[in-house]
């Protein structure tokens, strides 16, 4: 199958002058605005990190000091990194824990960064970065000006409340298509209620103040050409977005040739399409069903035996598709713990294997994804989860191969949603049931049918 041709529109879109945009008019609302809060929606690989760093800078610059709110330990890490990385001069604080290893121990040789687990030691910083769980601890006597939160859609309301009175005006960034916030107790009671504690923070704050400007930002720099469509279209049907490149600007070539097999197959119709779905027979199976996981990493360990390498807008030379460019999704922590031990079995240990909450954020040049309805004899909410697909199927900057039962079609029609209309609640579009079905489509365009 050929690469699909770029047409005149996408010639005609310049991605760095539509992403420029966007940007200055963000960061315009956040510094000169007259509003409270502006809410940035950010698809997947859009530079979210990039706008953070940019604002922090920005304010900090014009003198007034800020805090910004991640959601974990390794986000807030990787902010500081690259506030340091954009600018050695600018004195930073990294409020931590009291745990023995808060923090990424490569901030110590940074000596612009002072880390404390007392907020009042990070005194007069022009920018001081933590989680929200921490920032909920604090108390201060005078708020901070400014706050960026990152990563808003997978915050709940109730930690932004936690923090909502250490600052008076914030710029909200996040990812809508992604998993909603995690909460560990049942919130049937506050459904369809404006302060759900269990609702995104997002959700919330635009609830109760409508006219927030909201942004987005219009260009994936992940997705490549062949990707993004299917993504936005099947994820963000209102508020699409385009790739940074075009379908001449990735490829993927192997030095070995194919063996014929069907791991191999599906590889290679990966390379030339940028998806591939290898089918097994029709079965339902246990969770972790054993054929399914030695067929994950089949595909792996094929991967990296054919001297894979990547050409890409961000050099013209090849660079190897090594173990640490490959990663394999799972919706289960069971699913992800078979499919390494599968993977030691033929040598592999370098390949990031994990659930779609853990890799929410990150980025490889191939994903291989086990599919959450693989084999399964119904189709739960957990996994007709939006976000839980939409993870899985935005991770990767060149190729993702899909390894699924054959029969998730019939399974998809055979349970329609039945979750219990909640009043008052806003409902969510689209639907896991019907991203299932724009996704499956799509993948059987690029299926490679094998009998293990």
């Amino acid at each position: 199958m050929s690469a699909p041709q770029a047409t005149a529109a996408e010639a005609a879109f310049d991605p760095g002058a539509a992403a420029a945009r966007a940007t200055d008019a963000i960061l315009r609302d956040t510094v000169e605005g007259p509003h409270r809060g502006v809410v940035v929606d950010s698809p997947p690989g859009a530079g979210k990190s990039t706008l953070v760093v940019r604002a922090a800078l920005e304010l900090a610059e014009a003198g007034r000091p800020l805090m910004v709110v991640a959601q974990t330990n390794a986000q807030v890490d990787d902010l500081v990194l690259r506030l340091a990385e954009k600018n050695p001069d600018l004195p930073v604080g990294r409020l931590h824990s009291s745990d023995a290893d808060p923090y990424d121990k490569a901030l110590d040789e940074l000596p612009q960064v002072r880390t404390s687990a007392k907020a009042g030691e990070l005194t007069g910083l022009p920018v001081v970065l933590s989680t929200a769980a921490k920032w909920a601890h604090v108390k201060v006597d005078e708020p901070w000006r400014h706050a960026i939160v990152d990563e808003a859609y997978q915050m709940r309301s109730d930690s932004l409340l936690a923090v909502a009175g250490l600052f008076e005006r914030a710029l909200f960034v996040g990812d809508p298509g992604q998993l909603d916030p995690f909460a560990i107790v049942g919130s049937e009671q506050w459904a369809g209620l404006s302060y759900d504690p269990s609702a995104s923070a997002v959700t919330t704050l635009l609830a109760h103040n409508p006219e927030l400007p909201q942004h987005r930002l219009p260009v994936s720099w992940r997705l490549p050409a062949s990707a993004a469509p299917l993504v936005s279209d099947a994820f963000y049907p209102y508020t699409p977005f385009r790739s940074g490149t075009g379908h001449g600007d990735r490829r993927l070539t192997f030095a070995v040739p194919s063996d014929g097999s069907g791991p191999d197959r599906v590889i290679d119709e990966a390379a030339v399409s940028g998806w591939g779905l290898l089918e097994l027979p029709r079965r339902h199976t246990p969770r972790t069903d054993p054929e399914a996981v030695r067929a994950v990493a089949a595909v792996v360990r094929r991967l990296l035996d054919r001297g894979g390498a990547a050409t890409s807008e961000r050099s013209p030379d090849p660079a190897p598709l090594t173990a640490d460019r490959i990663a394999v999704g799972t919706a289960h922590r069971d699913q992800a713990a078979a499919v390494r031990a599968a993977l030691a079995e033929l040598g592999v240990t370098d390949v990031t294997v994990d659930t779609a909450n853990r890799l929410q954020g990150r980025e490889y040049d191939v994903t291989v994804v086990l599919h959450p309805l693989s084999g399964r004899p119904d189709a739960t909410a957990f996994h007709l989860e939006t976000g839980r697909l939409c993870v899985l199927a935005s991770r990767h900057r060149h190729a993702c191969i899909v390894v699924c039962r054959a029969g998730v079609d019939d399974l998809l029609d055979d349970y329609p949603s039945t979750e219990p209309v909640q009043l008052g609640t806003v409902v969510k579009f689209p639907d896991g049931w019907e991203a299932n079905h724009a996704v499956l489509a799509h993948l059987t365009e690029h299926r490679v049918a094998w009998r293990p």
